[in-house]
């Protein structure tokens, strides 16, 4: 019995990516893990697990390198020996918290390349190389409630997130034709306290409408911690029902 399930995860190097690489690892998962930084830790729990992993230092601005080296890559593994294999499009950037009209033209394209090109670019590139695996493949793109409520000064970020959502549609209607077509799914993780949501709460209350509720999620709690949110994302992406639904909520 084929035994070795592959996950490729980006954004891992810290917040739920590094929770949910930390759990992956746990749970007997080799990783290929696309991140701007490599992790000494993950790499020190990889050898005591047991599994194999590999981080990639790589700039997702620049999505169509990371698309080419992923795809080479996958050409060369052993399909015969996969019980699974995954892509989970995790990594994510939010440009300057302002009005489009004042945010530079190369800070809107680098976060709309990071947000939603990459993820584009990397999922053809999975789809390609592993069209011949017979194990069950999955993409798990990890959107926002951002892409389906509309906010101030947030505009680069709520498209992307928007756009990461239909894109995910159109490719579930593109794999449910095919013999072993890929499960996908865009899915909303919650809320988690993480890097993101300390710029979200640091941003100035004149410039940024929606500042004071960010800051009460905060003090009331209502913030998952980035393993229990890794914990939420990944059983959802064990469920038997996964890419039912192609836009989906783990709060759902």
């Amino acid at each position: 019995m084929n035994q070795r399930h592959l996950t490729i995860l980006t954004g891992a190097s810290r917040g739920m990516g590094l929770a949910m690489a930390q759990q992956l690892l746990a749970a007997g998962h080799d990783l290929l893990c696309i991140s701007r930084k490599t992790n000494d830790e993950l790499q020190a729990r990889a050898q005591a697990a047991g599994r194999q992993l590999e981080q990639w230092p790589q700039d997702l601005a620049r999505p169509e390198n990371a698309a080419a080296r992923l795809e080479t890559w996958l050409q060369a593994q052993d399909f015969a020996v996969l019980a699974s294999v995954t892509l989970i499009n995790n990594a994510g950037l939010i440009p300057r918290i302002a009005p489009i009209d004042d945010i530079p033209a190369a800070q809107v394209a680098e976060a709309m390349r990071v947000d939603l090109e990459a993820p584009m670019l990397l999922t053809g590139a999975f789809l390609r190389a592993t069209a011949a695996v017979k194990a069950p493949r999955k993409v798990l793109n990890i959107s926002s409630g951002l892409g389906r409520r509309a906010m101030a000064v947030q505009a680069a970020y709520c498209a992307a997130k928007a756009g990461m959502d239909h894109f995910t549609r159109c490719v579930a209607l593109e794999q449910a034709s095919l013999p072993n077509g890929a499960k996908v799914c865009s899915l909303a993780p919650g809320v988690i306290d993480t890097d993101m949501q300390v710029q979200l709460r640091g941003a100035e209350p004149g410039r940024f409408p929606d500042v004071g509720n960010f800051v009460g999620m905060k003090e009331k709690g209502m913030l998952s911690s980035p393993d229990d949110a890794a914990q939420r994302v990944l059983a959802f992406l064990a469920r038997a029902d996964f890419g039912a639904n192609p836009v989906a909520d783990v709060r759902d």
